[in-house]
C-alpha cells in the first residue's frame, strides 16, 4: 500500500488540473474521501474540483467543500484535465462516468475498498480489507507525510463513522478503531458527525420506516429477510430517498437471518437492492455482482430493470 501511496502523491504534485470523483448519489464515505482529498489538493495548490453526476444530499452539507460539488458534465469532458481521482467505486458504471471519460486522455486514480472493484484506474490503491475508502486515504496521508487538518480529518472520519454504522457493523476492525482515534487527536469532529448523520431522523422519515419495517417478509428455507420501499411511499410521507439511507443496516439487527434485502422502487423502471449480513459464511457481494453489482462480502447492493415483485422473485431463484 506504502508504494502506490507513493506513486500516486508523485503523480498528482505534477499534475495540473485534477477532478475528484465519488460515486452518484454520494454516502458518507464517498463524499468524505472526496472532499478530504481535495482539500489535501488545495494544499498543494491544485486546480482542483470535486464532480459528480448527481447533487450531494443536504444531509452531508456540512462536510468541508461538500456545497461545491459540480454537476455539470461539461466539468470533466475538459480536455484540459489531466487527472481524474475517483473514490469509492468499484467500476466506473457505478460511479457514473464510464461514457464521460471512455476517451478522456487523464490519468485515471482508482482510490476504494469495494472486493469487486475492477481495477480500472492507470493507478490502483484498492484495500478490500478497510472498512472504508476513507481509512485507505488516511493511511494514503500518513504514508505520504501529509498532515491533517480539521477538515481533512472531519470529512476522513465522516466516511469512516457511517461505514462502520458508528463503529457497530461487521467492517468495524482494530485499524478501524485506531484510524478512528487518530482522526479525533487530529480534529476531526465526532458530535457534529453524529449530530448530521445518526440523529437527523425526521418524523414523516420515521413513519415511513415503520411501513417499511411492517412489511418484512421472511424466508425460513432460504434466510433471507426482505422489505421494500415503493416511490409511492417516498410521495405519502414526503420524504426524500436519502431519508431511507440507514433500513439496509438497520436490518443486521436481525436474528435468525442469513441476508437482509430491501428493494426501493426508482424512477425508469430500476429497481435499487441493497444486502446485508453478519455471517461469515455468507458473500453478499457474490450475490450483487450476480446482478450487476457489487461491494463487500458483508455489504452489497446492485440497480436492475424490473419491477419489486420481478427482482426479488429473481433473487429468491438465484438464492434457491
Amino acid at each position: 500500500m506504502k508504494h502506490i501511496a507513493q506513486q500516486i502523491h508523485y503523480h498528482i504534485q505534477k499534475a495540473h488540473k485534477i477532478v475528484v470523483v465519488p460515486h452518484q448519489h454520494p454516502d458518507g464515505d464517498a463524499l468524505g474521501a472526496a472532499t478530504a482529498f481535495y482539500e489535501y489538493l488545495l494544499g498543494l495548490g491544485k486546480d482542483a474540483t470535486i464532480f459528480c453526476v448527481t447533487p450531494a444530499t443536504s444531509k452531508l452539507h456540512f462536510l468541508p467543500h461538500a456545497k461545491t460539488v459540480a454537476v455539470d458534465p461539461a466539468v470533466i469532458a475538459d480536455p484540459a484535465i489531466d487527472t481524474i481521482v475517483v473514490v469509492d467505486s468499484g467500476d466506473l458504471r457505478y460511479n457514473g462516468i464510464a461514457e464521460l471519460v471512455k476517451d478522456h486522455p487523464a490519468t485515471i486514480i482508482n482510490i476504494d475498498h469495494h472486493v469487486t472493484n475492477e481495477r480500472y484506474g492507470d493507478l490502483n490503491l484498492v484495500h478490500p480489507t478497510a472498512s472504508s475508502t476513507c481509512e485507505i486515504l488516511y493511511h494514503y496521508f500518513y504514508h505520504n507525510h501529509i498532515p491533517l487538518n480539521h477538515r481533512m480529518a472531519t470529512s476522513l472520519l465522516t466516511g469512516l463513522t457511517t461505514d462502520t454504522g458508528n463503529f457497530t457493523n461487521a467492517a468495524t476492525s482494530a485499524s478501524a478503531l485506531s484510524v478512528g482515534g487518530e482522526l479525533i487527536r487530529s480534529g476531526g469532529n465526532y458530535q457534529l458527525i453524529n449530530d448530521e448523520t445518526l440523529r437527523n431522523k425526521s418524523v414523516d422519515a420515521l413513519r415511513l420506516w415503520g411501513v417499511v419495517l411492517s412489511r418484512l417478509k421472511h424466508e425460513e428455507n432460504l434466510g433471507i429477510t426482505h422489505t421494500y420501499i415503493t416511490k409511492s411511499d417516498l410521495e405519502t410521507y414526503h420524504v426524500p430517498e436519502n431519508e431511507t439511507e440507514g433500513i439496509a443496516n438497520f436490518l443486521n439487527n436481525l436474528d435468525n437471518t442469513r441476508v437482509a434485502l430491501i428493494l426501493k422502487e426508482n424512477d425508469g423502471g430500476l429497481v435499487k437492492g441493497s444486502f446485508r449480513t453478519t455471517r461469515d459464511d455468507v458473500d453478499v457481494s457474490a450475490m450483487a455482482k450476480s446482478l450487476g453489482g457489487g461491494g463487500h462480502k458483508k455489504a452489497a447492493g446492485f440497480t436492475v430493470a424490473g419491477t419489486i415483485d420481478e427482482v426479488l422473485n429473481k433473487i429468491l431463484t438465484l438464492a434457491q
